[in-house]
């Protein structure tokens, strides 16, 4: 999200509940229900098998997607339009460390379920415990780096006159926290451990919105305070992800201290699978901070606020699609390193006739809804009308928006980066940010019809190149 599978070399991993009892440990009672749920991704039926998974982590991010609509809301009612647009100046930073965790969380998932369907849960270790040490290294030297360059870096990123002083509020509270900003779900469900995976998501979010208004109101803590309400969140998520691959009991492998220690072929194949996915979260960065510097430049604060709350019904309105992906990927991945070829091949065909209908129906509803959503956050006024044009142009663009970010992840389930490649950066370079750049000079209105259409011609292409690049071919005389 290169080699299919990391090295499986000897490491200090639980091989299994079987050997676990060998060596002297104690599994648990329920150590048989979670191997078994490994297991299910090559057994269970697939239309199930799916509705199950995908059902689950889009539960999981849409509760997230709950929260980016609360978070604004607080902001945009506690502090105001002003302080929501600087919010969403400050978004790139977070981007950025995201797209690294999810490009390590993607490539170490892939190979985590291939290890797995492959009997070597030693391989799955070692990549679980090289992703977290790389993340880690990562989020520390954004921390150092961000906060020492911390103006320069928010002029960069747009900020400056009234948005200024909120956005340096919020971006030191964040870049602090960057150490505990993910949790690796995605590790989590490679194994097909569906509730915990949600319980990552759910329980972090319900801090964050317990912590907002408490934090923004009750103790007038204005952006600082949503800033860490979300730190907040995070804390939890990690807090549990540590508990689960390093201290929990009775799963096919737990991650030890010689797990950590970097190893250069695996990080190469974590990175090298992941890669479609930070490019992916670095175009989407590199597509923000285009769109916001130039409407901070053009159009002043209503544009920059309007973009910043179209942004959030955006983010509530693609966790189905982002869900839809996520739990296809452990399926395709377990299959095809369990040479299910048959398998593998209808969960690509359900997944993306499931995204591309529930996008048709939520660019339509989106459209027809605009006006209600966004008086939700903002009162009448210049921001307000230009908030409900934009998410009426950006709609059309909804209901495109799932298929290129699912046949990358596809692509990637398969230990193939290079179609996510093309799909990731090839898309960004010579579509999304050469007609925001173009049309964008004719104002905001431009802006929002190139955001719009390049997502729409982002998913011609993958659905090109998915039908030229799968390297399944269906096979018609095994179970599905």
């Amino acid at each position: 999200m290169t080699s299919g599978a990391a090295p499986g070399a000897t490491t200090g991993a639980t091989p299994g509940p079987a050997d676990d009892a060998t060596a002297g440990r104690t599994a648990g009672p329920d150590a048989g229900e979670r191997v078994a749920a490994t297991t299910a991704l090559g057994t269970r039926p697939v239309g199930r098998l799916l509705w199950h998974a995908c059902t689950q982590t889009t539960l999981s991010v849409g509760v997230y997607g709950v929260y980016a609509l609360t978070n604004a809301w607080f902001v945009a009612r506690g502090v105001g339009p002003t302080a929501v647009a600087a919010v969403n100046l400050v978004a790139p930073l977070l981007l950025a460390l995201g797209a690294l965790a999810t490009a390590l969380g993607v490539g170490a998932a892939s190979v985590v379920s291939r290890r797995l369907g492959a009997g070597d849960p030693a391989g799955a270790a070692r990549a679980t415990g090289n992703a977290f040490t790389v993340f880690w290294l990562a989020a520390l030297t954004t921390t150092g780096v961000g906060l020492t360059f911390l103006d320069p870096l928010l002029h960069a990123l747009g900020a400056r006159g009234a948005t200024l002083p909120y956005a340096r509020d919020y971006a030191v509270v964040v870049l602090a926290g960057a150490v505990v900003s993910t949790g690796f779900s995605s590790l989590v469900r490679a194994e097909g451990r569906l509730r915990f995976s949600v319980l990552l998501w759910v329980l972090p979010v319900v801090v964050q919105i317990v912590l907002d208004p408490l934090l923004i109101y009750g103790a007038g803590l204005g952006v600082r305070g949503a800033a860490l309400g979300t730190v907040g969140g995070q804390a939890v998520s990690a807090a549990m992800s540590v508990w689960f691959f390093f201290l929990q009991r009775g799963r096919p492998y737990r991650v030890r201290a010689a797990d950590l220690r970097p190893h250069a072929p695996t990080v190469g194949t974590l990175l090298g699978i992941g890669s479609p996915s930070f490019l992916a979260g670095a175009g989407t960065t590199l597509l923000v901070v285009v769109v916001n510097t130039g409407l901070s430049r053009a159009a002043g604060a209503a544009a920059l606020a309007a973009y910043a709350i179209c942004a959030r019904v955006q983010t509530f309105v693609q966790m189905p699609q982002l869900g839809i992906s996520q739990g296809m990927q452990p399926v395709v991945g377990y299959n095809a390193g369990a040479g299910l070829t048959a398998r593998t091949w209808r969960a690509r065909v359900l997944t993306l006739r499931a995204t591309l209908l529930y996008g048709l129906l939520a660019g339509a509803a989106t459209a027809a809804l605009a006006e209600p959503v966004v008086a939700a956050f903002v009162d009448a006024g210049p921001t307000r009308t230009a908030a409900v044009d934009a998410l009426r142009v950006l709609a059309v663009g909804f209901a495109a928006a799932g298929v290129s970010p699912l046949v990358a992840a596809y692509f990637q389930a398969l230990g193939r980066p290079r179609p996510a490649y093309l799909l990731t950066l090839g898309t960004l370079v010579v579509v999304k940010v050469p007609l925001v750049l173009g049309l964008g000079a004719v104002g905001p209105a431009g802006t929002w019809v190139a955001l719009a259409a390049g997502e729409v011609v982002g998913a011609v292409v993958a659905l090109v190149v998915l039908r030229l690049r799968d390297p399944l071919r269906r096979v018609v005389d095994e179970p599905v």
